[in-house]
């Protein structure tokens, strides 16, 4: 009885979440107005209200859309996404392949456009061919190496210079222990003398 009243309460809980507006949204029936908020792609609510028919994303810092973020809103009727700053790189891929699923009717295609990288900038998302895509992907995966690479070499230049660093340290503190030997032994041999030096008259008095 208590897990059955459990579980009530759980889908109770998920559908008051899935209906609930967005936070930083305004909602107004199922119009869920999310436009000129200044969400990035990663600041942008993960899920919207199951039953959304008008989705505004308009005016925001998005460069793409999580993968099926669009997925379940079945009753979506329309969406707006222009003045967003969209970078047509591999994370473009759902947004094309969501919006040539989709009606021009329900997403309004002109306005999303590429502003990165340069070569496609301007360029409609929904016509983007899926080798000037990859194109793009290789570019950035070449950026990618080539920050790898200056990362290595600054990494293996630190550890050359430490390596430097420890051999010179070791060396001077082997000189250091050399001299403080040398020092010792002649401090050493100085009392020795000196002590012979006492005990000479003390044997010459005695014979």
């Amino acid at each position: 009885m208590k897990g059955l009243l459990l579980l009530c309460l759980l889908i109770l809980c998920e559908g008051q979440r899935s209906s609930a507006c967005p936070h930083l949204c305004s909602c107004h029936g199922s119009q869920v107005d999310c436009s000129s908020r200044s969400f990035t792609s990663s600041s942008l609510p993960t899920s919207f209200p199951a039953g959304t028919t008008s989705l505004r994303l308009h005016n925001n810092r998005l460069t793409s859309l999580p993968n099926g973020l669009l997925d379940n809103l079945t009753s979506l009727r329309s969406i707006s996404l222009h003045g967003n700053p969209w970078e047509c790189d591999c994370g473009v891929l759902y947004l094309r392949a969501w919006l040539q699923h989709h009606p021009a009717t329900l997403a309004s295609h002109l306005g999303v456009n590429c502003s990165f990288p340069p070569g496609l900038r301007g360029r409609l998302v929904v016509y983007l061919t899926e080798k000037e895509i990859l194109e793009s992907c290789q570019y950035w995966y070449c950026d990618l190496a080539l920050a790898s690479q200056v990362c290595l070499f600054v990494f293996v230049v630190v550890q050359v210079v430490l390596l430097v660093a420890l051999i010179v340290f070791l060396r001077r503190f082997e000189r250091l222990t050399k001299e403080a030997r040398r020092t010792t032994e002649e401090s050493f041999t100085a009392r020795e003398s000196l002590r012979d030096n006492n005990y000479a008259p003390l044997k010459d008095s005695s014979i």
